[in-house]
């Protein structure tokens, strides 16, 4: 049975010369351990895929000796080493960069160079003109780029044990520049963080990939890799102040230090995802990074999404593959002049169920391109809007690409929704209650 409506206010929207009163649910509210506010927040009975099987209580029952305030990378390391598998609440106070020393203080890419590498002698053993487009590069010069990125990596990867509470401290909560793995651990919780910047150094080039070559690069923001019972709440992925938009161009291609913002991969399962915001990326959300992975990720990767801001986002958001992935009461944004690629990616095996989001396409965006087929997958879209109309996607998308025709259908109906908002409501839900900064009352 699907969620009850909670019809419990009603607004006032505007659309033209018409004004509809819609109800609006109230957003469910976290209960909490101890009576000690959200820090020991846990999910809410029936919020998503990660209150199945039990729920996440995250670091809720962390004795005193295991809640830590930590201001830098250093110590958000030792608290977790500190406290290891046992229930904890790790707060993030100011600004925590990732490629930092040891007092904190922030560093550049020259820090981790190894065996004379530089970008120019890099850019220069292979130039096209040079190294052909035939082979990925090789050499002293590759083998040096290869050994300042796994230095790179030894201070941007920061790995979280299992049953832990990572939340931010006020309205300002920063992580710069370093990738949280969330990797083979289970009951953790994210919320009210700004995840900005987690940029690569040492981005690969490879001439081969695809027709004029492109520049490769690792870390994402957030990685939830192999773990279960896995809630991300409240928080806001950026590329801060160093989108892809603005980085030069070698060889014809994008400089382009980032890959995804938050990706959901390996056999990772029961995750519900609220609240948050995903804005100015290219390749945003992967649930599912391989059509190769149906020996880890089929019956798992069973995810929810729900009162997101997607903004100015051009791909993935997400990209799904085997998994039974709920999305609905999302608010996805694309402004005239953005990049603009698709919103749902549909691939293999993948079981999407998209139903109750708004759409913002900015004028001359074609809303054909809404969804993507990536593979021969059904998919459950009903009572999505696009622009304040309902709309069919799946018909306006088969309509508008007939090459990649898309069946109806997931073969499956979401049962864990606390609620569920009329679609014209949900620009404003999302608009005061998504990302880090805002008051954790869900």
């Amino acid at each position: 049975m699907p969620a009850r409506m909670r019809h419990v206010r009603a607004i006032a929207v505007v659309m033209g010369a018409t004004s509809l009163a819609l109800a609006v649910s109230v957003p469910a509210q976290a209960t909490t351990h101890h009576g000690r506010g959200v820090e020991r927040s846990v999910l809410p009975a029936g919020d998503g895929w990660a209150s199945a099987d039990g729920s996440t209580t995250g670091g809720a029952d962390a004795t005193p000796e295991h809640v830590y305030t930590v201001t830098n990378r250093a110590e958000l390391i030792a608290a977790f080493a500190d406290a290891g598998d046992a229930p904890k609440i790790v707060r993030i106070a100011g600004t925590v960069h990732g490629n930092s020393d040891a007092a904190g203080t922030p560093i550049g890419c020259e820090a981790y160079q190894q065996d004379g590498y530089t970008l120019e002698k890099y850019l220069a053993a292979y130039d096209p003109a040079v190294w052909g487009t035939d082979e990925v590069p090789a050499g002293p010069l590759e083998d040096a780029r290869a050994a300042s990125a796994k230095l790179q990596a030894a201070a941007v990867n920061v790995n979280v044990p299992s049953n832990t509470t990572i939340v931010g401290v006020g309205r300002d909560a920063t992580v710069i520049g370093a990738s949280l793995q969330v990797k083979n651990v289970s009951n953790v919780i994210v919320r009210n963080i700004s995840f900005e910047d987690t940029y690569d150094c040492f981005p690969q080039w490879d001439p081969t990939d695809g027709d004029q070559g492109a520049w490769n690069s690792e870390y994402d923001n957030l990685v939830v890799y192999g773990s279960s019972h896995v809630w991300v709440d409240h928080n806001t992925f950026s590329d801060g102040d160093r989108p892809d938009a603005d980085q030069p161009s070698y060889f014809g291609q994008i400089y382009q230090q980032h890959d995804g913002l938050f990706d959901i991969v390996r056999g990772a399962d029961l995750v519900t995802v609220s609240w948050n915001v995903l804005k100015d990326h290219d390749k945003t959300m992967l649930i599912g990074n391989s059509d190769g992975a149906g020996a880890t990720d089929r019956g798992k990767l069973r995810v929810t999404l729900h009162h997101n801001l997607f903004k100015d986002v051009k791909e993935r958001a997400p990209r799904v593959r085997f998994g039974q992935v709920d999305s609905y009461n999302n608010h996805f944004v694309a402004t005239t002049g953005a990049a603009y690629g698709y919103t749902y990616g549909i691939g293999a095996e993948s079981r999407l169920v998209a139903e109750s989001n708004a759409f913002t396409l900015g004028s001359g965006l074609d809303k054909a391109k809404i969804l993507k087929k990536w593979s021969e997958s059904s998919l459950t879209a009903g009572n999505n809007y696009v622009n304040g109309r309902k709309t069919d996607l799946i018909a306006v998308h088969n309509a508008g690409v007939p090459a990649e025709q898309l069946t109806a259908g997931a073969g499956w109906t979401p049962t864990l929704r606390t609620e569920v908002s009329h679609p014209l409501v949900v620009p404003l839900l999302v608009g005061l209650g998504a990302g880090a900064g805002k008051p954790l009352v869900r």
